[in-house]
């Protein structure tokens, strides 16, 4: 059985050994403190390599005969390359699969290593999970920003967070500078900038309350993921659509289900599903190594 290092690299680093597709042992985290949540962003792309490298030597132990190591990254990723990442810039620009091949090298562990999106790593961990690896799955990750996340891993480049969801000039919120994204209305730093008075939980409470404002936002935040989940359908078929993170905690399910039946019209587009998931790190560290897994295959 292939045992490979799974990694995910967010606010903090969490690795854990992966074999069959599950986890073996604890997870390991850095920082281990919960306050210490900026030791990530403020360490160069080097330090980041070599935390990474001291996490892999960690969870390997004494073992030796890994197949692989798979990295979960925030960011547009090609190639083993981190072409964009917002939330980490000292990773723009990284050859971040070069870095770390030379300093596992260096400890006498030649493996293939493989870099992913994160958010396609959680969808390959949730089709590990309910034992569905022959399937499609795309999963969105409501927090900060939005994530998208599609299993099995194609070739290409996307951010599905940024997908255009309305032609409005004023929808200018998106961290990234565009108009109309999707990230500009769901996402939690999004939502803060376009109510400066109040925080995005204040605002769905008082949707409950029936403030007007309030409540037109509420639809807006709901017909927004239903555009995108429409587009995702017209562009690769119905299927299994799982949402996670911590503001599905504001999703009212039959109005989003109404907004995307009003969408997709056609028949055969239909058989779709929506579900609301954990996002856990343990889901996401197996996702990271069955990437691996798949790439090196």
């Amino acid at each position: 059985m292939a045992k490979i290092v799974g990694v995910t690299l967010s606010e903090r680093v969490v690795s854990g050994l992966v074999v069959d597709h599950a986890l073996t042992g604890a997870l390991l985290r850095f920082p281990e403190a919960h306050d210490d949540e900026y030791a990530l962003v403020e360490m160069p792309a080097e330090g980041i390599a070599q935390t990474l490298c001291d996490q892999v030597i960690a969870v390997t132990g004494k073992e030796r005969d890994l197949a692989g190591v798979g990295i979960g990254v925030p960011g547009l990723v090609r190639n083993g390359v981190v072409e964009e990442a917002p939330n980490l810039p000292q990773l723009k620009g990284a050859r971040l699969a070069e870095m770390l091949s030379t300093q596992l090298r260096g400890h006498g562990i030649e493996v293939p290593v493989s870099i992913i999106n994160d958010a396609d790593g959680f969808a390959a961990g949730i089709a590990a999970s309910i034992g569905k690896l022959d399937s499609v799955i795309r999963v969105w990750t409501l927090g900060v920003g939005i994530g998208y996340g599609r299993y099995p891993l194609t070739e290409g480049v996307w951010e599905g967070g940024h997908t255009v969801v309305t032609l409005d000039d004023k929808e200018n919120f998106c961290g990234c500078g565009g108009r109309g994204h999707l990230e500009g209305i769901m996402g939690h730093r999004a939502m803060r900038l376009r109510f400066l008075d109040m925080e995005p939980e204040e605002v769905f409470e008082a949707a409950k309350q029936g403030d007007p404002r309030c409540l037109e936002f509420k639809k807006l935040w709901h017909k927004a993921l239903a555009a995108a989940t429409a587009t995702s359908v017209h562009l690769r078929g119905p299927g299994k659509f799982f949402l996670a993170g911590f503001n599905v905690r504001f999703l009212d399910m039959p109005m989003l289900k109404g907004y995307l039946q009003d969408m997709v019209k056609m028949s055969p587009l239909q058989s779709y599903s929506i579900e609301i998931v954990e996002d856990d790190a343990q889901t996401r560290v197996i996702g990271a190594a069955v990437s691996a897994e798949q790439i090196i295959a």
